[in-house]
């Protein structure tokens, strides 16, 4: 099943860029970006609901009081990149963001040292950061005659702005914070409930019953992080709907809900593809190329044309990605 897990994932979350551009690319619409939230928080919170009232998962107060920082990290990038949606291509947004787990990497590099890290490791996150700054480069480079020619066949054109480049660094950077702090918390929480269980803990070769607590521990989290989610979309509904006086548009809110739908969808997906340990090193590859799928998908749905150059670094970016993938995995 891991590799329908892990294809069900890597066309959830294309199809969740893909729908979450619909529903934020409007320039006009000021708020689209709170009400994805929204959007994000109902589905959320309606699976969280599940899972604790019928899949049997527990909410623990030390994780709930430990995760919420992480939580928070991963809500905030989110909402950066749903605003950054208006200003930029999906074709160049998606990349960028990705290119969290390079940073990831890199901050792991940094902290804990090389240790025997095969050396295509850094290479690969040396690939995301070229890719990425080459990215920047060439849209702050690019001739404006040259931009709205190729803009020509497109259903949206944008004009060149800081926003564009910096909304998608600020995600990928609180994305990365998050995965960071996501892994050592996850971490601590296991070893502590093991330790208190009497089980030996070894990150890198568990025992049965000490998976069974990791596994227990990260259905825990991942509602945490659904029910805040559900909670900063309840105070963006105050906000916009309450404070704003803004309204609900049937037509402009539907991509939004398919967008979130798309987002927890593969949230469960890679939760069970990766839960698969045998097969990580083949799983993580599939799902984290998912961004090449976007870049198709915005191409084809949302006739989005980049230069040359352009899809030069995004290549560029997308093999580092898979790259990371298949090694980390």
């Amino acid at each position: 099943m891991w590799f329908t897990y892990s294809v069900i994932a890597l066309l959830c979350w294309s199809g969740s860029d893909l729908f979450s551009k619909i529903g934020c690319r409007n320039p006009n619409a000021k708020y689209s970006h709170l009400k994805m939230v929204m959007a994000v928080g109902l589905v959320m919170g309606l699976h969280a609901a599940y899972e604790l009232i019928f899949a049997g998962t527990e909410l623990h107060l030390d994780i709930v009081l430990a995760y919420l920082p992480v939580a928070a990290l991963y809500i905030a990038s989110m909402a950066l990149g749903y605003l950054g949606l208006r200003y930029i291509e999906l074709s160049i947004s998606s990349p960028i963001c990705n290119a969290s787990g390079a940073l990831t990497a890199l901050i792991g590099f940094i902290v804990f040292g090389m240790r025997d890290t095969p050396w295509i490791m850094p290479a690969a996150v040396a690939l995301v950061c070229a890719g990425v700054i080459g990215l920047g480069v060439v849209e702050h480079l690019e001739d404006p005659a040259a931009r709205l020619k190729r803009q020509e066949k497109s259903n949206y054109k944008y004009a060149k702005s800081f926003a564009a480049i910096a909304l998608p660094l600020a995600y990928c950077v609180l994305d990365t914070a998050g995965t960071f702090g996501d892994t050592l918390v996850l971490q601590r929480l296991t070893e502590k409930r093991c330790l208190a269980a009497g089980i030996a803990y070894d990150m890198d070769a568990p025992s049965e019953a000490a998976t069974a607590i990791s596994d227990a521990v990260a259905s825990s989290a991942n509602a945490v992080y659904e029910l805040t989610f559900l909670l900063c979309g309840i105070i963006c509904a105050i906000y916009v709907l309450g404070i704003k006086r803004d309204r609900l548009v049937p037509r402009q809110e539907g991509p939004k809900l398919l967008g979130a739908a798309f987002e927890t969808a593969g949230q469960f997906a890679y939760i069970f593809a990766l839960s698969d340990t045998a097969h990580a090193m083949y799983s993580a590859p599939i799902i984290s190329s998912y961004c090449v799928l976007s870049v198709i998908w915005s191409r084809v749905f949302l006739k989005e044309r980049l230069s040359a150059k352009h899809y030069a670094m995004v290549v560029i970016t997308i093999i580092g990605i898979v790259l990371l993938g298949i090694f980390d995995a």
